[in-house]
């Protein structure tokens, strides 16, 4: 880890960050927090959502559009232009959430009644809970909060500073809405027009990140017969593929965790999980399945391809099945997504730990390894130098119960955001405020 290279605000940058800092409001940011928890927008059918938050940043000064995808899917554009001569400084974040929330996902996520698992907004106090109003509802509120500030100040800039948010940016494939997620739309809003010479992403973790991993998700098949019930055990020619399907997901269990820590580097520690088991017809429950399926993602270092990871798994299947000739395997890689990297000494990388030592009052240090996913390992592969600024995460103190495992996705304490806020606003006025010549471009 690279140390923090220190570039001191002259004493007007100061006064401009102090006075833009002045314009955060929380209450106006807790409201708009609100507004936009209640708006579902899962992966795929943001729409409203994003209409919603293009007509806001108008309203606050910018010059925003919505830019539809599909019927149901759509992203977000909005530029605050500068004087001319400085960089371009997108503050990007997701919009649609992990969940549907609806009948046909309640068997698989258990059916959670907490408060962070309804797809409609509750405001206690300023507590604001309901489906992903912490990732990524509370990112796309501060995010706007900082431009709406920004303008409000009236601070002169030289630079432009874009606001991008993106339906797609969640780890899935929504196959029956054209196959969104796996940023998707990020992706979408890279190719019309959302060129910036920085970017930084707003995604829990208070620490800031050069880099983050990709994903990989394979199916591993475990083969048997077609059987029935009505047969005793040890009737010649039927193999279950459920009973070995046991001894294989433990097999599979050792070797994530050994993968975890042999591609480990950097700030990444890719760890990977078994996502499910999937095998017969409840309504045949008479016939044991030929095939039993079991699926999982693992996630990629930046220094490790897709590829690599796939050889590794390879190499693991071939070991099982010598060790344990009796099973019948075939396996595949179905999604891919590659890590991205920023170098250390980057613009921004630099200027966030400043700003983020600004605020915190002490050295940035080394941060916690990191394994989630965002849609910045896209704006990296695309060549945006991007700088990843978080908060404390997840929420303590909740006032309503919240579902466990997910770590707080739906549960937003206000005053946590407003550090981090100030951290990404140190940002616009360090990036935006000087020639593109002092940035290194």
């Amino acid at each position: 880890m690279s140390q923090t290279t220190p570039v001191p605000f002259s004493a007007q940058q100061q006064q401009w960050y102090e006075q833009a800092c002045a314009r955060i409001d929380a209450e106006r940011l807790k409201q708009l927090l609100f507004s936009i928890t209640d708006i579902h927008s899962p992966t795929g059918m943001a729409r409203a959502a994003s209409e919603f938050m293009a007509a806001r940043l108008a309203t606050a000064g910018l010059k925003s559009r919505y830019m539809p995808m599909t019927e149901t899917s759509g992203n977000v554009l909005a530029e605050y232009r500068g004087s001319g001569g400085g960089a371009a400084l997108m503050l990007y974040a997701p919009i649609d959430t992990h969940l549907d929330c609806d009948e046909a996902e309640r068997e698989w996520t258990g059916g959670a009644t907490d408060a962070d698992m309804q797809p409609r907004a509750k405001l206690v106090g300023d507590w604001v809970y309901g489906l992903g109003s912490s990732n990524p509802k509370a990112m796309v509120a501060t995010l706007t909060e900082i431009a709406t500030a920004v303008v409000e100040s009236g601070i002169p800039l030289r630079g432009d500073l874009l606001v991008g948010m993106a339906d797609g940016g969640m780890p899935v494939d929504i196959s029956a809405r054209q196959h969104a997620g796996m940023s998707n739309g990020v992706l979408h809003l890279l190719n019309r027009g959302a060129a910036a010479d920085f970017a930084v992403v707003m995604k829990p973790w208070n620490w800031v990140y050069h880099e983050e991993p990709g994903m990989g998700w394979f199916k591993l098949r475990v083969h048997g017969t077609l059987g029935y019930a009505g047969v005793p055990r040890g009737t010649p020619g039927f193999r279950s593929s459920v009973v070995p399907a046991a001894a294989v997901i433990e097999e599979l269990e050792r070797w994530l965790v050994g993968y975890a820590e042999c591609n480990t580097s950097g700030v990444v520690a890719p760890h990977g999980w078994i996502s499910g088991v999937r095998s017969g017809d409840p309504e045949r429950a008479a016939f044991p399945s030929a095939v039993t399926e079991i699926f999982f993602d693992v996630r990629i270092n930046p220094r490790t391809t897709p590829a690599d990871v796939k050889a590794q798994f390879a190499a693991f299947v071939a070991d099982l099945q010598t060790r344990r000739p009796e099973l019948k395997l075939d396996w595949e890689m179905y999604g891919s997504v590659p890590g991205g990297t920023t170098d250390e000494r980057n613009w921004v990388i630099q200027s966030a730990r400043r700003g983020w030592e600004h605020i915190e009052g002490r050295p940035h240090g080394v941060p916690d390894l990191l394994g989630g996913q965002t849609d910045g390992t896209a704006l990296r592969r695309y060549g945006v130098p991007t700088a990843r600024i978080g908060w404390p995460w997840p929420a303590q103190g909740a006032t309503e119960p919240v579902a466990e495992g997910l770590g707080g996705m739906g549960a937003t304490y206000v005053p946590d955001l407003l550090p981090c806020a100030r951290k990404i606003m140190y940002v616009v006025i360090d990036t935006l405020t000087r020639a593109r010549e002092e940035l290194g471009l």
